[in-house]
């Protein structure tokens, strides 16, 4: 591991107090307090060791030994605009110090601002945005605002999928972190996506796999009783369960089915959207214009929590003179919306969206492909922006993935080597199942880029030892 402190030798401290790196007494007391007092999601409490991180500048956190990693998975994707930004910390500063907060059921000038300047770059007649406190909850009210308006119940969506972890969200989610939440809300139906390197249907095009996986879709709709689907909900790409880009025309299809039964149309942009493919949200890449979008993460990269539903205005129409059953206490909080509104104005000078298409596709899509043909496993690479999946298999030929579906503990020691040599080498990787992503901050410099896909490169060689 190196030891190289590139940006910072030392932190401040909760109390204001600044402190050398490495900090063997601040690394103990964190780590003493975690495992004393804080009960971690998604794990099993006496199985696992978080790192305690000091400190975060742009693309790199270190930790209290003074270890710098390039953030390769910019936390949970939602670190779009980095550690600390000075924008981002400079508005919630100003805002906290004229006003802290305020009940949604008032207006605020940063809430409204936030709201018109998502309005303007949501594609159609998404005109109005309803604010949560995060992607969970803004699946949950998006598909609320669907069976309100429809009167139907049941919702529809991939397998393939996340949606959150609260009761209706974690029920739309198709991996396996449903699974022990189950019985949750018993009108989700799950579908097949398009999934072209494994496809459900043996495709041998992407023309193919969008006529199979639409004819599927419609199947579905069909004997789950199209009268009873209030919605379809789609990440328009697919984000932890594997950077699943849609076939062209898949989008479009998904609109028509739509549209032919009178389903609300949601795209899921939680993790997508502001920037992350280039594009303020992933649907204005393909063309196409949903009922509602949901955001959250990248909105203000998490400084403080913020999500929420845009709607149209067939949908908010509805809600004119009934009103709608839903409210939360820090919906549109102030703080939040001002590192949104900070967001905005960094994205348009600093010309965010198009450095990232810029760097998808002059630097990251060669690269993986160089590794693609360099690595035996390395199946498949896709994506765009600054989202990609590679996609690591046993044997090329028969496609058996590097680790089984949804492996733990010895099965999943492939993915667990080729995470700790990232590591090694001062790179923290997103790993999920058999693939892992580069999901960097959209603030990332060339050099940086390059150096952790040399990190990537490199400890691709390790599990090119588990090939057969």
């Amino acid at each position: 591991m190196t030891d190289t402190l590139t940006q910072t030798a030392s932190y401040t401290d909760r109390h204001g107090a600044t402190h050398a790196l490495p900090d063997a007494a601040g690394d103990a007391q964190v780590r003493a307090d975690d495992r004393a007092h804080v009960f971690h999601s998604w794990s099993a409490q006496a199985l696992i060791d978080p790192l305690p991180v000091a400190a975060g500048e742009g693309s790199t956190f270190w930790d209290y030994q003074g270890n710098a990693y390039l953030d390769f998975s910019s936390q949970l994707v939602n670190l779009n605009l980095g550690h600390q930004h000075p924008d981002l910390v400079a508005a919630i500063q100003q805002q906290a110090g004229r006003l802290a907060t305020i009940q949604p059921s008032m207006a605020s000038d940063v809430r409204g601002e936030l709201a018109r300047r998502i309005a303007e770059v949501a594609p159609g007649d998404l005109d109005k945005v309803f604010f949560t406190n995060g992607g969970a909850d803004a699946n949950e009210y998006a598909v609320r605002m669907a069976r309100q308006v429809t009167g139907r119940r049941k919702v529809l969506s991939m397998y393939r999928s996340y949606h959150g972890s609260t009761a209706t969200a974690i029920s739309l989610t198709g991996d396996p972190r449903r699974w022990a939440n189950e019985p949750s809300d018993g009108s989700v139906a799950h579908f097949f996506g398009p999934y072209e390197y494994r496809s459900a249907w043996g495709s041998t095009s992407p023309e193919e796999e969008t006529a199979r996986a639409l004819a599927h879709l419609e199947q579905v709709i069909v004997l789950e009783g199209a009268s009873t689907i209030a919605a379809i909900i789609i990440e328009t790409v697919v984000g932890t369960n594997g950077v699943l880009v849609p076939p062209p025309g898949y989008l479009q299809g998904v609109r028509e089915l739509a549209d032919r039964y009178g389903i609300v149309y949601i795209a899921d942009e939680v993790m997508v959207g502001f920037g992350r493919i280039g594009e303020w949200f992933a649907v204005n890449h393909f063309g196409v214009t949903p009922d509602l979008i949901t955001f959250a993460k990248g909105v203000n990269s998490g400084y403080v929590p913020l999500g929420g539903v845009v709607i149209s205005q067939r949908i908010a129409a509805h809600f004119d003179t009934v009103a709608f059953p839903g409210g939360l206490t820090y919906s549109g909080h102030p703080l939040a919306c001002a590192a949104g509104v900070a967001t905005f104005e960094v994205f348009e000078r600093d010309g965010i969206l198009e450095r990232v298409r810029d760097l998808g596709e002059r630097v990251v899509a060669p690269r993986l492909a160089e590794l693609q043909e360099k690595h035996p496993s390395v199946g498949d690479v896709r994506g765009l922006g600054l989202f990609w999946a590679i996609e690591l298999v046993k044997d090329r030929e028969t496609r058996e993935p590097l680790v089984p579906f949804n492996a733990s503990g010895a099965a999943a020691a492939p993915m667990a080597a080729f995470a700790a040599a990232c590591k090694q080498n001062g790179v923290s990787p997103f790993v999920h199942f058999n693939r892992t992503h580069v999901a960097p901050p959209l603030v990332i410099t060339e050099d940086e880029l390059v150096r952790g896909l040399d990190v990537i490169d490199e400890a691709l060689t390790v599990a090119d030892g588990y090939t057969v």
